[in-house]
């Protein structure tokens, strides 16, 4: 059987997960073997915060869309405001509402009359 010489594949792969690992500190950065678990570590951590980055942007929104709510009108909250919404049929989500209500609070003002309009036509319709 013929000899193989494989140093240069060897070589090659450890590179390449230290070129990973460059920026680790220690040893985390210089040996092999835990620079492999480290970038296995690192790996898994940031497929688990790309979902989760998404959930702290949605709990973003709705905090900054309740503070807005809240601000001059008493007992109307968030819950509140998107369930009329829906039941209205303005069909915003979230993240433009957010940035209308840090940036524009005149046209959020707009929105949450055509939805206070709305609810109190059907009040006066029941009764």
């Amino acid at each position: 059987m013929t000899r193989v010489k494989r140093g240069y594949t060897a070589r090659r792969r450890r590179k390449k997960i230290s070129l990973f690992a460059s920026t680790f500190i220690g040893a985390h950065s210089r040996l092999t073997r835990t620079t492999t678990q480290q970038r296995m570590r690192a790996l898994i951590s940031s497929h688990r915060d790309r979902s989760r980055k998404k959930r702290d942007f949605r709990r973003l929104w709705i905090t900054r869309i309740n503070a807005v709510t809240r601000e001059d009108r008493v007992f109307y909250s968030y819950n509140k405001f998107i369930k009329n919404l829906y039941n209205r049929q303005l069909l915003l989500n979230r993240k433009i509402l957010a940035q209308i209500a840090l940036s524009n609070k005149n046209c959020f003002d707009m929105i949450y009359n055509q939805i206070i309009k709305k609810k109190e036509n059907t009040n006066k319709i029941k009764e």
